[in-house]
C-alpha cells in the first residue's frame, strides 16, 4: 500500500506549515521532527523525542491497571526552601501519604526524606517578605513563623484560631486575616492588634426608636423612661469615644446586612482601606441533592450531600463595599458605571427560544447579576492591593460569564473605573485570568484572551493597555520578578503541544527562550530570581525534576530520577502528534496517533478513538499525559494490532478562543465532526479499515462516545462510555451555564447537547461503566439514561457499575475491571 500518510498530508502541508512558522518567535527553535525508515514524516508529523524501549516483554492489563506506585511515585508540588533548597512532595509506597523530599543547593538526586520535626523549616502553605527584606513570615499547618533580622527563626503562634492571608504592612508589621478580623504583630515589640473585625448584624445603637404610637407617647409622658434613655445614650457615646480615643480599647466592628455572608474580605497594606464583598445567605443545595452511597462499615447505606445541579441555579448578585478605617465608614460600590452592566446580553438566545415556543421576547435591560471573578484556577479573592496600599484592582464577571471588568476604585469619589473589559459572546475563559500591580509603579498588569489567544498586557490606568506577547499561542502561569524587570510565563510558542519557559522584559518587549526541551514544562522561578526549578516531562516519560541556572548558555540539570525500572522495560509506544486536517475550519486538528508496526502493510488495521475527558483540556500534547493508564492501554492495543488516535477536537485547551468556544450552545456538534474527520484520517491514511474502528472515554469523554453512537450511528462499530455526562441539566452550574446557559434561560441548548435526547439512535454496541459514588458526574445521569434506553427497546448496550468508586476511580481491581470490558468490547466487535 502506499504511503497516504505523507501523500495526503503534504497536499495540505502549505497552509499547515503557515501555521507553525506563525508560531515560531526568532528565540524559539523550530521542531526537527526525527524520521524513521517506515513513515517518511511530513511538516504536519511530530515524532516525540523519546528513547523507546526495545524491550519484547508482553504489556498486560493486570500491570497496567495496577497500583501506579510501580511507576516510580513521581515528584509532585515542587518549591523552593527559605534557604534556597528544593523541596518536593512524593507519595509514599504502598500508602496514601506523602513524603516530603529535600534537595540541597548543588545537588543531584532525589534528595533526603524531611523528617515531620523539620518539616517546617523547608515547608510552607503561603510565605511573604517585608518590602524592606529584612523579615519572612510563613505559614505552615496550624503556626506561624518569622525569620527575623538576625536570622532566627521565632514560632509566632502555634494552633488557636488559624492566620491566613499573611501581609506585611508599609510599616513592617505582619498583618494576617483570623476569623472575622484583621490583625497586625509588630515583630519588633511583639505587640499584636485588631486592626478591624465585621459583624453580619444591625449596627448597636443607645435606643430603639419607639415601634408605634403607644410606644412614643410613652416616651413623651413618663419621665423615668426619659431618664433611662438617656443613661444609655452617654453610656453608649462614653464606650465610643473610648474606642477612638483610648489605645487600650479595640475599635469598633463594621457592620453588614444581617441577612448576607462574606465572600472576601482584604485590607491595604497601609491599614487605611479595606474591601469587603457580601452576598445574601442561601444554601448552595437543596435537601434532596443527596448520593446514596451503598458499602460502609456499619452495613447500612449512607446519604452524601453533594452539590445542586444547573437546573436549579439561581444568579449570584455580590456586593463590594469600600471600608475607611480611618473615618470607621464603609460604602456600598456601584456596578452603573461599568460598561455593560445592563446589557440584555442573552437577548437573541432568549429570543430564540421564545420563539420556539411561540411567543415574542422584548428586549430587557435590567441590572446584571456581578461580582468578584470566582476562578477554578486561582484560591485567592480577585482584589489586589498595590504594595503601597493607596491603589487598590479588582477583576468582577457577570453571573452569565458574558463579561470579566478589571477595575480600580476611587478612593474620594468612592466608584469603580474600568481599566478592561473582556466581553465575550460565548463565555470568559475562566482559567488565564492572572492580574495585578507591578511592585514600583501604579501599573497593571494582566492576563486577557481578547485577541483570541491568552496574552499578558501592562496597563497604567486611564490609559490605553501594551501587549507584552502576541500571536497564536497561550501564555499561563505568569511571574513578575520583584525589580519589575521581566514577567516569566510558560507558553506552547513554537508548537501547539509543546510548552516551553520564556520571559519577557516589561520596558522592552524583548522575549528570551529559557528552556528548549521539547515536552511539557512547568516551573518555579527561585526567590533569588536567578534559577528555574522545572518539572519536565515527554510522552513516555513521567515527569522530572531539573534546575537550570539563569545564567547565559546554561542547560537545564536533571535532580530526580523516579522512574521505575519496571517502567522503563516495558515497550511502550510512542505516539506521534499529527496535524488533521478539518472539514470544519481553517485550523488542523492535533491529535496523538499509536501505530503499530507494519500498520501499512496487509489487512487494513482495526482502531481505537480515544476521547479526553473534561471538554477544555489538551491530551496532544508532547509531555507525559494525565491519562497514563490510557497511554498504557494503547500500547497494549498497538500490540494487538489496533491503530489509536487522541483527538484535541474543538472546545479542547491550548488552541485559542475559537477553538474552545465552538461548542457554545451545541455541545457534541464539532466534537463529532471532529472525530469523523479523525475517522477519515485514519481510513486514508493509515490503512484502517472503516467498518473495524470503535471508541471509548470518561467523563466528557463518555459523553462524547454517547452523542458519536447516538447521532452518527455509522461512525464507530462499538463504543464504551465510562463515566459519563448524559444530561447536562444534572451537571454543575459553574461548568455548564458558561457553554449552555442556564436551562430556564436556554432549553434550547440543553435539548441540543445532551445525549438522552437523542439515544433512539443507538445502532451499534454500547457499554457504560458507572461508579455508583461520583459527586462529579452523578451515577443518576446513567440511571436516567438506561431506563430511557430500556423504554425504546434498545438491547446493544450492557452496563457495568462500581459502587465504591467516585468520579476518578482508586481501586486497581475497578480499573481493572473496567478496562478488561473495555478491551473485551474492542476485541468481540471490531
Amino acid at each position: 500500500m502506499p504511503n497516504h500518510l505523507t501523500r495526503s498530508l503534504i497536499a495540505g502541508s502549505l497552509s499547515l506549515l503557515l501555521f507553525a512558522c506563525a508560531n515560531t518567535t526568532e528565540s524559539s527553535t523550530p521542531i526537527a521532527p526525527q524520521t524513521t525508515a517506515a513513515l517518511p514524516q511530513p511538516a504536519s508529523v511530530v515524532v516525540p523525542d523519546v528513547a523507546t524501549s526495545k524491550s519484547n516483554s508482553e504489556l498486560t492489563l493486570k500491570q497496567i491497571m495496577a497500583d501506579p506506585d510501580w511507576l516510580g511515585r513521581q515528584p509532585s508540588r515542587p518549591s523552593w526552601s527559605l534557604d534556597g533548597d528544593i523541596v518536593y512532595a512524593r507519595k509514599r509506597e504502598g500508602s496514601v501519604v506523602d513524603d516530603y523530599f529535600l534537595i540541597e543547593a548543588g545537588k543531584t538526586g532525589n534528595g533526603e526524606k524531611i523528617e515531620l520535626s523539620q518539616a517546617h523549616q523547608y515547608r510552607y502553605d503561603e510565605k511573604v517578605t517585608s518590602h524592606d527584606e529584612q523579615y519572612t513570615a510563613w505559614r505552615f499547618e496550624d503556626s506561624v513563623f518569622v525569620k527575623m533580622p538576625d536570622g532566627a527563626v521565632v514560632q509566632l503562634t502555634r494552633g488557636g484560631q488559624p492566620l491566613r492571608d499573611l501581609t506585611f504592612m508599609t510599616d513592617n508589621r505582619l498583618m494576617a486575616r483570623t476569623g472575622d478580623s484583621f490583625i497586625a504583630f509588630d515583630l519588633r515589640t511583639g505587640q499584636q492588634s485588631l486592626l478591624m473585625s465585621w459583624k453580619f448584624a444591625d449596627a448597636p445603637t443607645a435606643n430603639k426608636p419607639p415601634k408605634d404610637f403607644i410606644a412614643a407617647e410613652q416616651q413623651t409622658l413618663i419621665q423615668y423612661i426619659q431618664v433611662q434613655r438617656k443613661n444609655r445614650e452617654d453610656r453608649f457615646e462614653h464606650e465610643a469615644a473610648k474606642r477612638t480615643a483610648s489605645p487600650a480599647v479595640a475599635p469598633e466592628p463594621f457592620y453588614f446586612p444581617s441577612g448576607e455572608r462574606l465572600v472576601a474580605a482584604t485590607l491595604s497594606p497601609n491599614g487605611e482601606h479595606a474591601i469587603v464583598v457580601t452576598t445574601k445567605q442561601g444554601s448552595y443545595r437543596d435537601k434532596t441533592d443527596i448520593m446514596p452511597h451503598y458499602i460502609q462499615e456499619d452495613g447500612r447505606i449512607a446519604a452524601i450531600d453533594v452539590r445542586q445541579r444547573v437546573a436549579d441555579a439561581k444568579p449570584v448578585e455580590e456586593t463590594v463595599w469600600l471600608v475607611d478605617l480611618n473615618a470607621h465608614s464603609q460604602h456600598k460600590l456601584s456596578y452603573v458605571n461599568l460598561p455593560g452592566y445592563n446589557d440584555d446580553v442573552l437577548a437573541d438566545v432568549k429570543a430564540e427560544n421564545a420563539a420556539a415556543r411561540g411567543e415574542t421576547y422584548t428586549v430587557n435591560r435590567l441590572p446584571r447579576s456581578i461580582g468578584l471573578l470566582n476562578s477554578w484556577y486561582w484560591s485567592e479573592p480577585s482584589v489586589r492591593w498595590h504594595q503601597d496600599g493607596t491603589a487598590v484592582a479588582l477583576m468582577l464577571e457577570a453571573w452569565d460569564n458574558k463579561d470579566r471588568w478589571i477595575v480600580t476604585v476611587d478612593f474620594d469619589s468612592k466608584q469603580f473605573n474600568t481599566e478592561h473589559r473582556l466581553h465575550d459572546d460565548a463565555w470568559v475563559n475562566y482559567r488565564y485570568n492572572q492580574f495585578g500591580w507591578l511592585h514600583n509603579s501604579h501599573t497593571l498588569f494582566y492576563q486577557s484572551e481578547h485577541t483570541g489567544y491568552s496574552h499578558l498586557y501592562v496597563q497604567t490606568p486611564g490609559q490605553a493597555p501594551r501587549a507584552l506577547t502576541a500571536g497564536e499561542y497561550v501564555v499561563d502561569e505568569v511571574t513578575l520578578t520583584n525589580d519589575d524587570q521581566y514577567v516569566y510565563f510558560k507558553a506552547n510558542k513554537k508548537h501547539p503541544g509543546i510548552y516551553e519557559i520564556y520571559r519577557v522584559n516589561v520596558e522592552t518587549g524583548e522575549h528570551e527562550t529559557l528552556t528548549e526541551l521539547n515536552g511539557m514544562t512547568d516551573y518555579v522561578l527561585s526567590p533569588g530570581e536567578d534559577a528555574l526549578l522545572l518539572t519536565h516531562s515527554k510522552v513516555t516519560q513521567p515527569p522530572e525534576l531539573f534546575l537550570q541556572t539563569l545564567t547565559s548558555g546554561s542547560s537545564p540539570v536533571q535532580l530526580t530520577n523516579t522512574v521505575s525500572e519496571a517502567f522503563k522495560a516495558l515497550p511502550w509506544t510512542a505516539p506521534q502528534i499529527v496535524a488533521i486536517p478539518s472539514s470544519h475550519t481553517d485550523k488542523p486538528i492535533y491529535a496523538r496517533v499509536y501505530l503499530p508496526e507494519g500498520y501499512e502493510q496487509g489487512k487494513a488495521k482495526r482502531a481505537v478513538v480515544f476521547n479526553h475527558g473534561a471538554g477544555y483540556l489538551q491530551n496532544s500534547h508532547l509531555g507525559w499525559s494525565g491519562y497514563f493508564r490510557e497511554f498504557m492501554f494503547h500500547s497494549l492495543l498497538v500490540q494487538k494490532g489496533y491503530v489509536v488516535l487522541d483527538m484535541d477536537y474543538r472546545a479542547s485547551a491550548g488552541y485559542g478562543r475559537d477553538w474552545r468556544t465552538a461548542i457554545y450552545r451545541q455541545m457534541g456538534t464539532p466534537e463529532v465532526e471532529d472525530l469523523r474527520d479523525g475517522v477519515n484520517w485514519l481510513v486514508e491514511n493509515a490503512n484502517v479499515d472503516r467498518q473495524r474502528i470503535g471508541t471509548y472515554g470518561g467523563s466528557y469523554g463518555g459523553f462524547l462516545t454517547f452523542m458519536s453512537m447516538f447521532n452518527e450511528p455509522d461512525l464507530f462499530q462499538a463504543g464504551a462510555a465510562l463515566r459519563p455526562v448524559s444530561d447536562w441539566a444534572h451537571y454543575n452550574t459553574a461548568y455548564t451555564s458558561n457553554i449552555l446557559n442556564t436551562p430556564d434561560v436556554d432549553p434550547i441548548a440543553y435539548r441540543n447537547s445532551s445525549p438522552i435526547y437523542f439515544a433512539e439512535g443507538l445502532e451499534k454496541t454500547l457499554l457504560i461503566n458507572a461508579p455508583m459514588v461520583d459527586n462529579n458526574v452523578f451515577f443518576v445521569d446513567v440511571v436516567r439514561l438506561v431506563q430511557r434506553m430500556i423504554e425504546l427497546e434498545k438491547t446493544d448496550f450492557e452496563t457495568a457499575i462500581y459502587p465504591v468508586e467516585p468520579h476518578g476511580f482508586v481501586q486497581p481491581s475497578s480499573w481493572l475491571d473496567e478496562y478488561r470490558r473495555i478491551f473485551k468490547l474492542f476485541e468481540e466487535n471490531l
